[in-house]
This record gives structure tokens, sequence and C-alpha cells, in this order.
């Protein structure tokens, strides 16, 4: 951990930094590591005990505020509150998300259609609120994306959707305000080690189509590692963060993926159908557990 002179000195000392889905995962690993590199973090999420538990832990100034990323009228809120308490944001990190996963054409609506909700709608959401304070700061907007914003995956269609969604709304975005000063970045990650995926690896078709994919792309990442890569990121105003290294080459190749996809699920889905039903996962993660959603009964199952 870096020492008090380090976060006094730092380029993130006493800015303004706001991260979404901070309850728990990815969010809560990047609050810490902004926080020891002395930045002042705003932290938002859905679970009030555990976004006020990991506020309660970081060495700098932070405060919290629950919030849903797709309530334009909460995060307006959330940041008027913020620019209050703490000061104007000059980083925002769009990192709230969930996941679902099984054959589309039995999936629960509102559990596909919530998906893409938090993850597209949400992202847009968070940088309209915050968007006039990273004009005012010169600021910097992280967004959140993953391997399969190049590479869409089976049995994931809303997620793959969504986040191919947020990277060309990033892509978007950057152009739109850049001769405003604003930096616009998109954050490209594999599998990370957090209750999603460890949700996901209990769905036993979810597991395999991980487990048979070659050796670099199915490696699950330690979740602080992928954080401090984030926040170097951000520090550093970065328009492209790749999450391992290797999938910047994936960008080169992203013309070939979809059919290569297809070619292999042709073989690999029905083999997995002999072996497992398939069915839809419902949302995944630990902090899906309290969404919408899932209490509506989201998370169905395939038809008898």
């Amino acid at each position: 951990m870096p020492d008090a002179d380090s976060r006094r000195t730092g380029p993130l000392a006493g800015r303004v930094v706001v991260v979404t889905g901070a309850s728990r995962g990815l969010g809560a690993a990047m609050a810490r590591v902004l926080s020891e590199r002395g930045a002042v973090v705003a932290l938002l999420g859905r679970q009030p005990e555990t976004i006020s538990a990991v506020a309660d832990t970081l060495p700098c100034r932070a405060g919290w505020w629950e919030a849903d990323v797709t309530d334009d009228a909460a995060m307006e809120h959330a940041a008027a509150r913020i620019r209050v308490r703490l000061g104007t944001p000059s980083a925002v990190i769009a990192n709230a998300g969930v996941a679902e996963g099984g054959p589309f054409a039995e999936s629960d609506p509102a559990t596909w259609r919530r998906v893409i909700d938090v993850n597209l709608t949400g992202s847009a959401i968070t940088a309209r609120a915050f968007l006039p304070d990273l004009v005012a700061t010169r600021g910097h907007y992280l967004q959140i994306a993953s391997l399969a914003s190049i590479g869409a995956s089976p049995m994931m269609s809303a997620y793959c959707a969504s986040k191919a969604g947020v990277e060309s709304f990033a892509h978007a975005l950057q152009a739109e305000v850049a001769h405003q000063r604003v930096a616009v970045g998109i954050a490209y990650l594999n599998w990370t080690d957090t209750d999603m995926i460890r949700d996901a690896d209990r769905h036993a078709v979810l597991r395999e189509l991980r487990a048979h994919m070659p050796a670099p792309a199915r490696k699950v990442y330690p979740v602080e590692q992928v954080a401090e890569r984030m926040v170097t990121a951000v520090e550093r105003r970065s328009r492209a963060v790749y999450v391992p290294g290797w999938l910047r080459f994936a960008q080169i190749t992203r013309a070939v993926l979809p059919p290569l996809v297809t070619r292999i699920s042709r073989t690999e889905l029905p083999r997995l159908a002999a072996a497992a039903e398939f069915e839809a996962t419902g949302l995944l993660g630990a902090g899906a557990r309290d969404d919408p959603a899932a209490r509506r009964g989201g998370s169905a199952q395939r038809p008898g």
C-alpha cells in the first residue's frame, strides 16, 4: 500500500473519482486502489450495508450513495450530493454491470432486458449525470467493457449485446467531447475473479464453454490485479486499456472472431447439450440478487 506521502503527491491526490457498482467485486477493488493512491472516492451501488462497509475501510476521504444506474433521477440526485459533499468529480468509472446466461429463445424477457438496461443504458445515464463535471474539470470517463465487446459468445446474448453497445457508445462519446478536453477510455477485460464469474461457473454449460476456450482466453485474473490496471488507466487518462494485454491483438482479428466462434459452437453446443440440459441462469453475481429483475422472478428456468 502506498505511504501517506505518495497519497498526497500522486496524480490522483485530492481528485474526486466516482465508481459505480462499488459495493463489491471489481468496483470495490478499484475504490480501494483509488483511495490508496490519494483519490477522494464516491461510491455508488444498490446495497447500502455493503457499500458503506467498503467506504469505511478506505484510507482517504470517501462517501457512498445508494443509486440504481438505470434511474435518471437517482443518478442526478447522487451527482448533486457528491458535488456538495466531496467536490466536483474529475473522473468517473462506469463499472456497474450484471449478466445472465442460457439460450436466448428461452431467456426471461425481463431478465434479458435488465442486463441491457444496467450495462448499456446505465452507462449512458452515468455519463449524462456526470458529464457537466467532467467538462468543468477536463476529466476522464472510463467505460468498463469486455472481451465480449470484441467477440460474442453463445449463451450470453444479452451480456454480449450490452458490452458491444457500451464500446460503441464510448467511441461516440469520445469523439463528441474531445474538443472539450474530456478523455473517454474503454477498458477491455477478460475473466475477472468476481461473484459474477463464480456464479457462471456453477452452471455446467457456461463452465464448459469457458473450459474449451484457448488457454489464455479462459484464464481468470485476480480482481486486485485488474483494479490496479484500471486505476493506472485513470491516472494516465487512457483511451483504451486491455487486461490481459493480449486482448489488444484481438482487435486486429475481430472480423474473423464471429465465424470462428460459430464454427466451434456448431460442434461443441450439441455435445454439451447431450451432457447437461441448457437452462437460463437468471442474473449472475452477488449484486444481482438484490436487483429488481431477480425479485420479480426474472431468473426463469427452462419451460417444462
